[in-house]
C-alpha cells in the first residue's frame, strides 16, 4: 500500500504552489463575459469588448498567480501579458489593413478585364451605367502595372550597381578614411530624406538637362533610386561585413588579387544576403507615390516606352480614382478600381519579400563540403 501511494505524494509535492493547466483558459473565458457585461451597459463593440476583457485577463491571471504561485511567479506572468498584448496590438493594425483591403479589393479584381484593360475611353458614362442599370464595371490597371513593373526595373537597374559598387569600397577599400566616412554619413542622411524631396530632385535635374515639363518613366525611376541606393548600399554593406576575413586572407595567399578575390570569394559569400536586401529596396520603393506624381505624371492608356510620355503607374492610379472619380456623382466605380489596385499592390510586395526569402534560401552558403 505504501509503495502505491509515494508515486501520487510525489506528483502532489511537485504541483503544490501552482496554478492548474486550465487557469488561462478560466480567467480569459470569465473576462469575455465580464467585458460583454461591462461593454454592454456603455455601448457594445468588438473593439472596445476586446480591450477590456485583455485588461480584465491579466488582471485575473497575475492577482491568481500572486494568490497561489508568490509574487515571483506573478511578476513573471504580468510581463508575459504585457509581451504577448503589446505583440497582439502591434498585429492588431496590420491584420485590420489586410482584411479591409480584401474585402473592398476582392471585388474590384474579379471584375472582367480589371488585369487585362487600360482606363483609355472609359467615361463617367459608363460608371453611371454600372452604378443605375447594374452593369459591369468596366476600365482596369493593366497600363498601371505595365508602368509600374517598368518603373521599379529600370530603378533597380540604376540602384543596385551604384548601390553595391559604393558597398565594396567602403568595405574593402574604404579603411574607414575620411572618403568612407563622408559617404556613409550622406547614405544615412538619403535613407531618411522624403520620398518627395526624391521626386522634386529628379525633376529639377531633368528640368535642367532635357527642359521644363519633362515627365517619363524614367525621370521617375531616377527619383525611386535615390531612394533606393541608400536601402541598397546598408544591406549591402552589413553582408560583406560579415563575410569572414580568413577567407580573403586565403586567396591573397595564393596569389589571387584583389578584384578577383572581391568578385569570386567576397560577393558570391555574401550574394544570399545582398538579394535579399536589393528585393526588399525594391519592395520599399514600388509603393511610393509621392516621387511619381511630379516625376512621370498621369496616363490613362498604356505606355511601353519608360523614355517618352507620361506615365501611369499602381500608386497614381489609387491616387487619380479616389481623389478624381471617373464619375463625380457616382464614385463607387472608381472606389472599386482603387481598392482593387491597391490589393494588387499589396500582393506584388509580399511576392517581393517572400522572393527576397527564397533567393536568400538558395544562395545561402551550404554547410558541409
Amino acid at each position: 500500500m505504501t509503495s502505491t501511494l509515494t508515486p501520487v505524494r510525489k506528483r502532489s509535492a511537485l504541483t503544490k504552489g501552482q496554478l492548474p493547466k486550465y487557469a488561462p483558459y478560466v480567467v480569459l473565458a470569465v473576462a469575455l463575459i465580464i467585458g460583454a457585461a461591462i461593454l454592454a451597459l456603455i455601448g457594445f463593440n468588438a473593439f472596445g469588448w476586446g480591450i477590456v476583457s485583455a485588461i480584465l485577463f491579466a488582471v485575473g491571471l497575475v492577482g491568481w498567480s500572486a494568490a497561489v504561485e508568490g509574487s515571483r511567479k506573478a511578476k513573471d506572468k504580468l510581463a508575459t501579458c504585457l509581451v504577448v498584448g503589446s505583440f497582439l496590438t502591434a498585429l492588431l493594425p496590420l491584420i485590420s489593413v489586410i482584411w479591409t483591403v480584401l474585402v473592398n479589393g476582392l471585388p474590384g479584381i474579379i471584375a472582367p478585364g480589371f488585369l487585362g484593360n487600360s482606363m483609355n475611353g472609359v467615361t463617367g458614362v459608363f460608371d453611371n451605367k454600372a452604378v443605375e442599370e447594374g452593369a459591369p464595371v468596366l476600365g482596369g490597371i493593366y497600363h498601371a502595372l505595365i508602368g509600374t513593373i517598368q518603373i521599379t526595373l529600370l530603378a533597380t537597374v540604376i540602384s543596385v550597381p551604384v548601390g553595391l559598387l559604393t558597398s565594396i569600397y567602403l568595405v574593402e577599400y574604404g579603411n574607414d578614411g575620411r572618403l568612407a566616412r563622408a559617404i556613409t554619413f550622406f547614405v544615412d542622411v538619403m535613407t531618411g530624406i522624403p520620398s518627395i524631396v526624391a521626386g522634386l530632385f529628379a525633376a529639377a535635374f531633368f528640368f535642367a538637362i532635357v527642359g521644363p515639363g519633362t515627365k517619363t518613366g524614367a525621370v521617375a525611376a531616377v527619383a525611386l533610386s535615390v531612394l533606393m541606393i541608400p536601402v541598397v548600399v546598408r544591406s549591402s554593406e552589413e553582408m560583406l561585413k560579415i563575410v569572414p576575413n580568413e577567407l580573403r586572407e586565403a586567396a591573397y595567399a595564393l596569389g589571387v588579387r584583389k578584384w578577383r578575390t572581391i568578385l569570386k570569394v567576397v560577393i558570391p559569400t555574401a550574394i544570399s544576403g545582398i538579394a535579399s536586401g536589393v528585393t526588399l529596396a525594391i519592395a520599399r520603393v514600388i509603393g511610393e507615390t509621392a516621387p511619381i506624381l511630379v516625376t512621370a505624371g498621369f496616363a490613362t492608356t498604356i505606355n511601353n516606352n519608360v523614355f517618352g510620355g507620361w506615365m501611369a503607374s499602381l500608386p497614381t492610379f489609387i491616387y487619380t480614382q479616389i481623389l478624381n472619380p471617373t464619375s463625380p456623382s457616382n464614385p463607387d466605380p472608381s472606389s472599386q478600381r482603387a481598392w482593387g489596385a491597391a490589393l494588387v499592390l499589396i500582393i506584388l510586395v509580399m511576392l517581393l519579400n517572400l522572393g527576397a526569402r527564397l533567393i536568400a534560401n538558395l544562395f545561402a552558403p551550404k554547410n558541409g563540403r
